[in-house]
């Protein structure tokens, strides 16, 4: 692991843990009571899938019912993006992080770079409520090796 990626994971845990000592709760296996103030964490995987190779992308998630936090990011599985991807930090240690935008790119060689499905980003959410959470993720750019938009798809995962 990186040096930056220790630092943004040891972020992320202080921030969760500082986000349930300012709500007063313990984590979710532990809550009891009230399903509407059910709290739970999981991940979601983010794929994005080009026929080209993958220099630098963009997405923003969100969900539409208000009832996730973004409490985490990880890096994704190739090594051309293998630091963890850009985002707004403060905001997920603040615990504010509704929605997100998250974003990457790699100076290697286009030989170097992923082709196809690739995962690039793994998300940690806190989902409060029993309600099925209904995400919306939206891919706003990808781009190859020369900084040229490329076509693109992308996709959520559960590990």
């Amino acid at each position: 692991m990186s040096a930056r990626a220790a630092i943004v994971a040891g972020s992320a845990l202080a921030a969760l843990l500082a986000l349930f000592a300012a709500r007063g709760q313990e984590p979710a296996a532990a809550q009891t009571g009230d399903a509407a103030g059910a709290v739970r964490f999981t991940t979601l995987d983010v794929y994005v899938a080009s026929s080209e190779p993958l220099a630098a992308w963009q997405f923003e998630l969100a969900e539409r019912g208000g009832r996730m936090t973004v409490v985490g990011i990880e890096n994704g599985e190739s090594a051309a993006f293998g630091d963890a991807p850009y985002y707004d930090l403060e905001t997920i240690q603040r615990g504010a992080a509704d929605r997100v935008v998250v974003a990457d790119f790699s100076l290697s060689d286009a030989a170097s770079l992923p082709v196809g499905r690739t995962r690039v980003a793994t998300v940690h959410v806190r989902l409060t409520g029993t309600a099925a959470p209904d995400y919306e993720l939206r891919l706003i750019a990808a781009g190859n090796s020369a900084g040229e938009p490329i076509d693109a798809a992308i996709s959520l995962g559960r590990p």
